[in-house]
């Protein structure tokens, strides 16, 4: 028998932004495909056009563009199964609600919404299944004239599944492993509605996985209560022998306490929960992206894929082509994940310092660009190979180094305090003459010939240092002395110097 073809599916409504756990979920996916040679596919589910948000389908195509997770097939792709938006294929579900009629699977409800809140005060714990349907007003109470007077009326009605009680559903979940559910305790799930003319999630769920031919549903833990209603709806519609393996993934907790990650937990730490800045049509509140903070796509792909998943040691940092070799749904935990938003600060930095200097070089030259300052792109590059493990995000280097490319206009008060001597002006008018004579400007070169004026003058290195640093740089920060110097040039060095005498002396 021929092995079926790997195919998964991301499939989110486009009701908002799309949450970091929805990233999580989409990775394992692509993760899954990759390794296996198979598709990995986006569809859109929009059939609730109550919570449709404009803009939000854009917004889920930028994210994965700059994460780097490119699709094989679906909405912004293309592909031979489409269309992959729901609310474009409303007639291909319609001829699947009519044959699970004609199948007596299912069956029409024409109960008022008053009707079922009478139901729910009378009855407690009120659900629409074997027990209780023969009392409602639907197909199966009404006769055929009845039905079909009501039909002609275009009296509005809602599709459900006709469940049969007291069987035992099994789920065979490739993380959680066998999951068995009495059909007793599900209802008859409304599949589909005639006030729009579409089906629900888990009518448009199943048609569309069995015709894209999914072969692994992998999405978060919070569908597993579905997934036995899933089970039912293969069978019902003849489909069993296709129906897709299940992989239900854990949840991503709160960092602190207990409870699911929610947008109130991010906006109380203070860390993004979207891929990519995100403005709330409604009220007008813009989120912080992972992208807008300054996060390498890199950098958050390596700290979502470990929510939650192991690569069999401990390793932490890893590539996207060690994730795909090493990824298994096995090594996944069933237990949640606590967000430890800080962990993605660090896996940024561990990112910062494996890329090459001229790399992040082309994303601190803008920044430097926008300060005004018009330097060439070696400097720039040579500045971050000096800089670039003191920070945690690329943003962070122009407060640090700044003074690589902008002379100081005003010197620290606590510092000229500190380091600043009765000395150190007549100190530092000597040191501009040993600089002068200087040639060779190497980093080596100006060292030795310093560190040896120094010893033959019996000066304290410590304040010479803490001096020369003040006038170059305004306050105590920096790396080695000479590496500035180097940077700077003999030119740049000297009137810094000379401007710094003259300004600290006046303070």
């Amino acid at each position: 028998m021929k092995e079926k073809r790997v195919r998964v599916r991301f499939a989110p409504s486009p009701t908002g932004a799309l949450h970091i756990g929805g990233v999580r979920t989409a990775l394992y996916n692509y993760l899954f495909a990759r390794q296996h040679g198979g598709d990995f596919i986006l569809r859109i589910e929009d059939t609730d056009s109550t919570r449709f948000v404009p803009g939000a389908e854009e917004y889920i195509q930028e994210s994965f563009k700059w994460l780097n997770l490119p699709f094989d097939e679906g909405v912004g792709v293309g592909g031979d199964k489409g269309p992959y938006r729901q609310s474009e294929r409303r007639d291909i579900y319609i001829r699947y609600v009519d044959q699970l009629l004609a199948d007596g699977k299912a069956y029409m409800a024409f109960d008022t919404p008053e009707e079922l809140n009478a139901m729910r005060e009378s009855v407690a714990n009120f659900q629409y299944d074997a027990s209780t349907r023969m009392q409602m007003r639907n197909s199966l109470t009404l006769s055929k004239e009845e039905t079909d007077a009501l039909l002609a009326a275009n009296k509005q009605y809602v599709v459900r599944i006709k469940i049969e009680p007291n069987e035992d559903v099994r789920v065979n979940d490739l993380i959680r492993g066998e999951v068995v559910i009495n059909s007793s305790v599900l209802d008859d799930k409304v599949l589909y509605k005639s006030a729009d003319g579409l089906p629900t999630y888990h009518l448009a769920n199943v048609v569309d996985d069995h015709l894209m031919e999914i072969s692994h549903v992998i999405r978060g833990e919070e569908w597993l209560p579905s997934a036995p209603l899933h089970v039912l709806l293969y069978r019902a519609l003849g489909w069993a022998d296709s129906m897709p393996a299940f992989a239900h993934l854990p949840l991503l907790l709160k960092p602190e306490g207990n409870g699911k990650l929610s947008k109130r937990d991010a906006d109380r730490l203070g860390f993004p929960i979207f891929p990519l800045s995100w403005t709330d049509p409604k009220t007008g509140e813009t989120s912080v992206g992972y992208r807008e903070a300054d996060y390498m796509p890199e950098a958050l792909v390596n700290f979502l894929a470990l929510l939650g998943w192991n690569p069999g040691n401990d390793q932490e940092i890893i590539s996207m082509d060690e994730m795909i070799r090493k990824f298994d749904l096995e090594h996944c935990s069933k237990s949640g994940a606590k967000f430890a938003y800080q962990k993605a600060v660090w896996f940024n930095h561990e990112y910062i310092l494996m890329k090459s200097d001229r790399e992040i070089a082309e994303l601190f030259a803008p920044i430097v660009k926008a300060h005004g300052v018009d330097v060439s792109f070696e400097k720039v590059v040579t500045v971050v190979g000096m800089m670039k493990n003191r920070v945690n995000f690329v943003h962070e280097l122009w407060e640090l180094c700044s003074f690589f490319f902008v002379a100081p206009t005003a010197y620290d008060e606590k510092t000229v305090k500190k380091r600043w001597k009765e000395d150190s002006p007549r100190e530092m008018t000597e040191l501009m003459h040993v600089l002068e004579g200087i040639d060779d400007f190497s980093i080596e070169n100006q060292e030795k010939i310093v560190m040896d004026w120094i010893a033959a003058k019996g000066y304290h290195t410590g304040n010479i240092m803490n001096a020369f640093r003040l006038t170059l740089v305004g306050e105590g920060k920096g790396p080695h002395m000479f590496d500035i110097s180097w940077v700077l040039g003999k030119e740049e060095t000297l009137a810094r110097m000379q401007r710094a005498i003259k300004v600290i002396n006046q303070l």
